[in-house]
């Protein structure tokens, strides 16, 4: 399905799915575009066995993505427009597979909301972070949903109403990136974080990603409630918890089926 594809670059390869913003310089996320990394996830909620979903930009850009088309917030378009970019957290949350942002360059609006949807976030030290749509006269939805949970109401409630623009330090130390390298280390750094997903089952990172979300703002007994559920009628219905546990007792490295 990757001729499919105008706007990304969709592969996968050594059970990882790779969305890769292919609009450069600044990845400028268009209804079209926006509805392609939909369906590239869409994709991938298809496919056992893949641990990961990584978003990346083109080679060259100097944006991961300087967020959604100014010119799509129309009268006429921007019900599409919104409606095609939350999709696509609509389907993160669905997927439940891990999801890690590649970061290079800028992430504003649009492009800082994805990064704060990832799990892991990796930046190059030269990265800056994002929420402007305050200066046109608007607001992030997402941003507003999601960065207070990541960063505290206090500075999240700051950079929404300023529109402040970041770099990758303040965002590591606010907890928006997890690592923060130099440009050249990038992928090395996140190779080094694959390689430890591809040792597990696919579908007990799905399950573990789930119960976070499940558990996500509900008090603790509630949460709790969720969690046990997530764990005892979906979990340990899977072959593979079954197979870990059997391994661990016999004392050998689990055989993964990824079911």
């Amino acid at each position: 399905m990757a001729d499919l594809y105008q706007h990304i670059r969709f592969r996968v390869e050594e059970r990882v799915a790779r969305v890769t913003f292919a609009r450069p310089p600044l990845n400028i996320f268009t209804i079209a575009m926006m509805r392609e990394v939909d369906a590239a996830l869409t994709e991938c909620m298809g496919l056992r066995d893949v641990v990961a979903v990584v978003f990346d930009a083109v080679e060259g850009s100097r944006a991961f993505s300087a967020g959604v088309s100014v010119e799509e917030h129309q009268p006429e378009t921007v019900y599409q427009m919104l409606e095609s970019f939350h999709n696509v957290f609509r389907t993160l949350e669905q997927m439940s597979k891990p999801a890690l942002a590649l970061v290079d360059g800028a992430a504003l609006g649009g492009g800082c909301e994805l990064v704060a949807a990832c799990d892991v976030v990796i930046a190059a030290a030269r990265a800056r972070f994002g929420q402007p749509e305050i200066k046109l006269g608007v607001f992030p939805p997402v941003a507003a949903v999601l960065l207070p949970r990541i960063m505290g109401e206090r500075r999240a409630r700051e950079l929404l109403l300023t529109g402040e623009i970041f770099d990758a330090q303040e965002a590591q130390r606010t907890g928006l990136v997890s690592h923060v390298v130099e440009a050249e280390q990038l992928e090395a750094k996140l190779q080094e974080i694959l390689s430890r997903l591809r040792e597990l089952s696919a579908p007990a990172l799905e399950m573990a990603r789930r119960a976070m979300d499940a558990a996500r703002g509900r008090p603790f007994l509630e949460a709790l409630e969720r969690t046990e559920d997530v764990y005892l009628n979906e979990l340990m219905k899977t072959e593979d918890a079954q197979e870990g546990v059997r391994a661990f007792m016999e004392k050998r490295k689990p055989e993964w089926k990824n079911r």
